[in-house]
């Protein structure tokens, strides 16, 4: 009988959050007389699968100090009594010091590779501290993985390069996405409607849509466009700045967060997305929003040309050049599609896998 640990005992919700669901799912229907799995968890209510057995670490989210020590003391403790492991996943970026066969860890965050900004201390000091830190987290212990698993291959490249690591130790697992469109949400549509859902972090670069749209109200008044945010700008001192600095923007529209079935009617219904995040690791709404075959406005940065690769109707723009921004917007409502490029497909080179069975297969192979 194999044993297989997914160390995940950060991880309460959002992507990530997702992410171990979809791993834990698939790894419950391995047969149980062949494989044991053990998951090491914040708590075991929020991933709860049969055939499953649970460790739960609940305070290791309250500082960072209990965070390291539980990775580099605690877990090697566990891996001796749950010897022999076969394999040990990681699945929240630290690889952990343990006893194991054989070890991995998936990549979850682009943050080493964010160039901060001083105005992101003013916002949050975390994000900068994030950008600065975890380059020196990934690194300790890395080179006892067999493996590190990224969602693209940007972040291949360029953690091979930051760790001087053979492209050959990084397995390309490329999210899957779903298009759901349910007819249950109705939103008024006036004029050309760009559409930017994300969440109210500094790093996701609200201000130059924002500021493209005040330059495009200025030069073609506010009644042939609007532009929807997803925040409702009360969510933190980003946002609120946000809504003031904006205010005077009536073409804005900030609907707050959306649900997955108003957020899939928001992209039927949109004519062209934006998104001006200066770092992703995949960029989500861009592969989501790609199966609409619509216009989109995407930042001059590698995540971007890979989510979109082998969309026909697309233009980039320097993330920090609102002026540039605006004009392609004028462009796109005056009926101008000229702007528009198809993004040549990306060459992915093994390994690859496109599935969590293609990816256990890999990890547990000789």
């Amino acid at each position: 009988m194999k044993t297989i640990v997914v160390s995940a005992v950060n991880i309460r919700k959002g992507g990530t959050l997702t992410i171990l669901r979809d791993c834990l799912s698939y790894l419950s229907t391995l047969p149980k007389d062949g494989f044991r799995v053990v998951a090491l968890v914040h708590r075991k209510e929020l991933v709860l699968y049969p055939g499953i057995e649970y460790r739960e670490f609940p305070d290791t989210i309250k500082s960072w100090g209990r965070r390291l020590w539980c990775e580099y003391v605690t877990m090697h403790s566990v891996s001796k009594r749950l010897a022999p492991v076969d394999l040990w996943l990681s699945l929240h970026d630290t690889t952990p010091r343990v006893k194991a066969e054989r070890q991995a860890v998936y990549c979850q965050t682009s943050f080493p590779f964010l160039k901060w900004k001083w105005k992101d201390l003013k916002y949050d000091f975390k994000i900068v501290l994030f950008s600065l830190l975890t380059k020196y987290a990934y690194k300790v212990n890395i080179a006892r993985n067999r493996y590190l698993v990224v969602q693209a291959q940007w972040l291949r490249e360029g953690f091979s390069d930051m760790f001087n690591l053979s492209e050959d130790h990084f397995i390309v697992f490329p999210p899957r996405t779903k298009a759901e469109i349910p007819q249950t949400y109705s939103l008024a549509h006036t004029g050309y409607m760009f559409l930017f859902p994300a969440t109210a972090d500094a790093h996701k670069n609200f201000e130059t849509l924002c500021e493209a749209s005040r330059i495009v109200e200025s030069r073609i008044g506010k009644n042939d466009f609007k532009v929807i945010i997803t925040i409702d700008g009360n969510e933190n001192k980003y946002a609120r700045s946000l809504k003031n600095t904006y205010k005077d923007v009536n073409s804005l529209e900030m609907t707050g967060f959306l649900s997955k079935g108003k957020l899939e009617e928001c992209y039927r219904m949109a004519d062209c997305l934006v998104f001006p995040s200066r770092i992703e690791t995949w960029g989500l709404p861009i592969s989501e929003f790609a199966s609409y075959d619509k216009p989109m406005l995407l930042a001059d940065l590698p995540y971007a040309y890979e989510a979109a690769a082998g969309c026909r109707r697309v233009s980039f723009f320097n993330p920090g050049n609102a002026e540039e921004l605006a004009s392609k917007m004028m462009a796109l409502i005056k009926g101008n599609q000229e702007i528009l490029e198809t993004v040549s497909p990306k060459s992915l080179k093994e390994p690859l896998v496109r599935s969590w069975e293609e990816l256990f297969d890999t990890l547990l192979s000789e």
